[in-house]
């Protein structure tokens, strides 16, 4: 028996004791007497302490993995599970009176992300852990966050989200560095949270903050001096970058981000006695998208001005050292920054980008490989490209596009360098979390076994004609349907029926996203009820997203998507076939109460632009049916689950890319040539929308939609309402809907992030 195993036995047998003991050493008073908020920092306490017991993994190799954004999600469950105490503490809570959800709504949920990056990030390091890997993740401790979306009047307001609490996950340690803009000092601080492995280990999730950070410095809303670095550097994730001063602050975020992470780096492999001509052999980098790029040249130049080894040598093994993960073909994830906004702000690295250039240059003569453009633009992707091991995409289309399309001159350069690591998501999180009661009852019906491997899920195939089977998994369903009814009147105030189709799209907003189709659909819907063709059976559109700050037509679909909720609940004629809710704040825990809950999952991108998507994985686990384009994983999810069980539509990938190189798609034409797109588009300028929302927003959003529309919202739109229609009328045969539902689930093993670090760890990391 491991340690780690005899230490769950011993916390199982006296868990009692040590919350009893704690709530007295902590507010002296018996553990029965203690408010939920006490509870959940005695069992936070209790928690922590646990994992300090838990065995540290090590291993001559090591992957250090640096994102912009790890969007954890709350951690006591999770760490719950992982530790093998979450049932006794569940039991142990009951016999006082209160329950383990309760327990958690007191947690905040910690503000270090925003999407699908940021959470694919916490998943991989769960996975790192539990398959008792040495890994850490490396970023920036974000007081604020993104921000706190809040809706007035229809449009959305952002707030700073205080999410730090002094007794947290978040531990402060004595490790410090000085980081240098040019002839400027910072300081930073770091602080660990634990990432525990699934019966495992712990690796640390390292956040970097600066000592002079200033929180007074928000003001209304979230406005702030974006100039005074010291004071700023760690408040918001992604700040508004509109303007060269909110430019500047993302170069300083990142190259603070970087700089610390070398430090750290280069700090742990001298403590392993590590010769760093050898760093290669005993250290990873593993750059998630381009925000971390500039540890490239930061590692090359500490060497260097370390006099640690020439640049021939220092570059020979920084190349060796580091790997690059794509995840978007999209502008704002393959970074630009100007060459002059790089003299400004981080002087030093600009002589080792020029050197790197120039052995470039020297080499290949086609400009579209070149680090610095014509324009002086430094492209942070190329700099991964050329000098480092791997270049891998996260699902199989969207690796394909970037060797054929996207990057194929690079891949011509370097085609042993381009891989596919197909992104998965935890199942810890993702079902054994936030849907115990399905994941129990997987368990009766195949065995625990894939919790450790995902991969025996296909072992529900054996039920597909089990009508009693079938009938539990539907029964789980409608029951986390009106759970999510429930919070949902009391978060949004709204109610919504349990017996209705359950629609939901929750993502980040942006146009490629394609929100704005969907809102589409549900005018053509809107209007189809009023002309008195009711449907057979109640819908519920629920959406949930924040659109960045700067990013003005992703906040027109919002409001126009609130103008909708507003239309159609005071609509008598429509209110009682059909709802719709735009969540507000969505983060990880509305998306553990959302996802359960729902029936046909929204993934419904441009084809060619989603990379992967890790929500239709999410939606997949807990028997929802895909409704999507085939782009980014819908593609693996429909070769796993066959044409009977998922409903596609659209354009595909060539010829989305081929319109784009032919700039041959007009809009307009779209919207003159079919009175349904007509209708719809009209209606988001009619008296009726205008009456409950804002001239401005609506007419901007209008004049996109039939004179740009660069993510061809009117391409697919007439299919995308043909394909639901057809899904929604499916659903009706309970009996078929059901077994679509079982494929799902048995068909989403693959989909395991074990299963996606496994394949890092073999093809790239060659961890020991």
């Amino acid at each position: 028996m491991s340690t780690n195993q005899i230490l769950t036995d011993v916390m199982n047998e006296q868990m009692e004791e040590r919350l009893e003991a704690l709530s007295q050493e902590m507010f002296h008073k018996a553990f029965a007497n203690c408010t939920k908020s006490e509870i959940y920092n005695v069992v936070l306490q209790m928690t922590k302490d646990m994992i300090d017991k838990v065995d540290v993994i090590t291993g001559d190799k090591k992957v250090y993995y640096i994102s912009a954004e790890f969007l954890i999600g709350k951690l006591l469950s999770n760490n719950l599970i992982n530790l093998g105490i979450y049932d006794k503490l569940s039991e142990v809570l009951e016999k006082n009176g209160v329950s383990l959800a309760e327990i958690e709504e007191v947690e905040p949920e910690p503000s270090l992300g925003n999407g699908g990056l940021g959470r694919l990030a916490a998943c991989f390091l769960d996975s790192i852990a539990t398959l008792g890997l040495p890994g850490d993740g490396i970023g920036l401790n974000y007081h604020f966050g993104l921000f706190k979306q809040v809706f007035k009047d229809r449009i959305q307001c952002a707030e700073k989200n205080d999410w730090i609490e002094e007794n947290s996950w978040l531990r402060k340690t004595d490790v410090s560095y000085d980081v240098y803009f040019g002839d400027k000092k910072v300081k930073s601080r770091l602080y660990d949270i634990d990432v525990v492995g699934y019966n495992n280990g712990v690796n640390k999730l390292h956040l970097f903050d600066i000592e002079s950070i200033d929180e007074s410095l928000v003001k209304k809303g979230i406005e702030f001096d974006k100039e005074d670095i010291e004071k700023n550097l760690t408040l918001f994730l992604y700040p508004d970058d509109s303007d060269e001063a909110g430019n500047l602050l993302r170069i300083y975020q990142q190259y603070f981000m970087v700089s610390n992470g070398a430090q750290l780096i280069l700090q742990d492999l001298k403590e392993r006695h590590v010769d760093l001509r050898e760093m290669y052999k005993h250290a990873v980098i593993q750059i998630n998208d381009t925000h971390p790029t500039m540890v490239i040249p930061e590692l090359i130049r500490i060497l260097t001005e370390d006099k640690a080894m020439s640049m021939d040598d220092a570059i020979e093994v920084v190349s060796k050292t580091c790997a690059y993960t794509n995840h978007t073909i999209l502008a704002e994830a393959l970074e630009k920054w100007p060459l002059k906004y790089l003299e400004k702000a981080v002087p030093q690295l600009v002589p080792i980008i020029k050197e790197l250039d120039k052995r470039v240059r020297a080499k290949y003569k086609d400009p579209k490989v070149q680090i610095i453009d014509e324009n002086d633009r430094v492209h942070m992707a190329h700099i991964d490209i050329h000098y480092g091991i791997s270049v891998n995409g996260v699902a199989a289309l969207h690796t394909e596009i970037l060797k054929e399309s996207e990057l194929k001159a690079f891949y011509d350069i370097y085609p042993e360098k381009f891989n596919n690591k197909t992104n998965g998501i935890t199942f810890r999180r993702w079902l054994m979390s936030c849907n115990r009661e399905l994941a129990s009852y997987i368990t009766t019906l195949i065995g625990d076994g894939w919790k450790k491997d995902a991969d025996k899920l296909e072992d529900l195939m054996k039920y597909i004609d089990d009508e009693v089977a079938l009938a539990g998994i539907n029964e789980i369903k409608q029951e986390k349907k009106a759970a999510l009814a429930e919070y949902i009147k009391e978060k949004e105030g709204v109610e919504i029926n349990p017996e209705s189709i359950y629609d939901i799209q929750i993502k980040r907003l942006h146009e490629y996203k394609r929100q704005q189709m969907n809102a589409l659909y549900i005018i053509h819907k809107y209007l189809e009820i009023k002309s008195g063709k009711k449907p057979v059976r109640p819908l519920t559109f629920i959406f949930g997203a924040k659109a960045a700050p700067a990013y003005v037509i992703a906040q027109d679909i919002i409001h126009l998507i609130l103008c909708l909720q507003e239309i159609v609940s005071n609509d008598k004629d429509v209110a009682p076939y059909m709802k719709v809710v735009m969540v507000e704040n969505y983060n990880v825990s509305y998306a553990e109460k959302l996802i359960p809950a729902c029936d046909i999952s929204e993934q419904i991108s441009l084809a060619s632009k989603e990379a992967s998507g890790t929500g239709n994985m999410k939606f997949m686990l807990n028997g929802a049916v895909t409704l999507g384009t085939m782009d980014g994983a819908n593609v693996e999810i429909h070769d796993l689950v066959g044409d009977e069980n998922i409903y596609t539509f659209g354009k595909d990938s060539d010829t989305v890319i081929k319109h784009y190189e032919d700039a041959d798609y007009v809009s307009k034409e779209y919207y003159e040539n079919s009175e349904v797109i007509k209708e719809a588009v009209d209606f988001i300028i009619s008296d009726e929308c205008l009456k409950v929302g804002h001239k401005e927003n609506l007419e901007r959003l209008y004049k996109e939609l039939i004179n740009k529309d660069w993510f061809m919202t009117l391409l697919d739109l007439e299919e995308y309402i043909e394909v639901k229609d057809k899904a929604f009328a499916e659903y009706e045969d309970r009996a078929a809907w059901e077994k679509k539902m079982l494929v799902n689930i048995a068909k989403a093993g693959f989909f395991s992030s074990d299963r996606t670090i496994a394949q890092y760890n073999e093809d790239i990391w060659h961890l020991s």
